[in-house]
């Protein structure tokens, strides 16, 4: 069954299109019995209304698009939560992207965003990009943009981060304070900026505490996934077999470092102490009990949106917008596995 348009209606019912569009958006100067035939007509033929043409004339599609890593990531899936929850009350619709870490597909999904003519695009970088011209498109066609947790400092966008140097200092300091004096750090990959930062934190905390930086004891992950974690840990096991605490870039690595001290007999945390970063809910559930890094994932989810909505807004009242940055407090939360 094809359309059926306002000339359509208003044919059937002897009126202009005009009279049938101001009944339908329900102005004063149309009569109730006008308004009611309308109404009725409109009912009976099913219509509804061009969303692209209004989109047209409105130069708004009330439709956004979210490019992030990985959807499966427990932190990532409640960003999402967030967004959408804010989205819907605002009568936004999410165009959701996964862009699995690579720098093409990344590039592939912004100009897919722009062609579609979103109101605007929230992102979190994949470890492959940084201040790259896909991403300086969006900036020169003045589409409303933020980022979250990876980011770049070079885009002068609005971003909602945690503070990584800070959160990572406390965790390697919560390692220290429960006596731990040789810790290795199991890294993110050398390009994202909360890698980075996660690693000078980690370096800060040595120092203060008067503790030697060992390069030996910094592992790099590639993916960032469980089986880097064992493979890690069994290379800290071999090599290092002193070494008495490991604070690792994320939850999801950390749950593989444990799951082989787990298998090969090594006491955790009698023998060596361990602290990851993300709050997964796996950190809870496996044995021991991972420490971690609590990182407020629903709350960036739901700032992100309120931030991209406030420079969407801006665009549409035709007002100046300044890039903000709001940064999320983080907690240390200490389970068995730093006891």
């Amino acid at each position: 069954m094809k359309d059926i348009t306002l000339k359509e209606i208003a044919a059937k019912l002897g009126i202009s299109i005009t009279t049938v569009s101001k009944a339908l958006k329900n102005y004063p100067d149309v009569s109730e019995k006008t308004r009611a035939a309308v109404l009725e007509l409109t009912k009976s033929l099913h219509y509804t209304p061009n969303s692209f043409a209004v989109n047209l004339r409105t130069k708004e599609s009330y439709t956004i698009g979210l490019i992030i890593p990985e959807v499966v990531h427990h932190f990532f899936s409640n960003v999402i939560n967030g967004i959408i929850a804010e989205a819907e009350k605002n009568g936004y619709l999410v165009i959701i992207l996964q862009s699995n870490e690579s720098l093409e597909l990344e590039k592939k999904q912004v100009e897919l965003l722009i062609n579609k003519r979103v109101d605007g695009i929230i992102m979190s970088l994949s470890n492959e990009s940084n201040n790259d011209e896909h991403i300086k498109e969006i900036l020169r066609r003045e589409i409303p943009f933020v980022q979250f947790d990876k980011i770049s400092k070079l885009i002068p966008s609005s971003k909602v981060v945690i503070n990584d140097q800070k959160a990572a200092f406390e965790a390697t300091e919560h390692l220290i304070k429960k006596g731990c004096k040789k810790i290795a750090h199991i890294r993110g990959p050398v390009n994202p900026q909360n890698a980075i930062d996660r690693f000078l934190g980690y370096k800060k905390a040595l120092e203060k505490n008067n503790i030697p930086f060992d390069s030996k004891l910094v592992y790099t992950c590639k993916n960032v996934t469980f089986e880097e974690g064992k493979e890690f840990a069994k290379d800290l096991i071999d090599n290092h077999p002193d070494v008495d605490g490991v604070f690792v870039i994320t939850d999801m690595v950390a749950v593989g470092v444990l799951a082989y001290f787990n298998e090969n007999n090594i006491k955790v945390p009698q023998q060596i102490k361990v602290i990851g970063f993300s709050n997964w809910f796996m950190s809870q559930v496996i044995t021991p009990k991972l420490s971690t890094v609590d990182q407020p994932s629903c709350e960036m989810g739901i700032s992100s949106f309120n931030l991209l909505l406030e420079e969407m807004t801006s665009k549409r009242d035709h007002t100046v917008f300044k890039p903000k940055t709001i940064e999320l407090e983080t907690s240390i939360i200490e389970r068995e596995s730093s006891l």
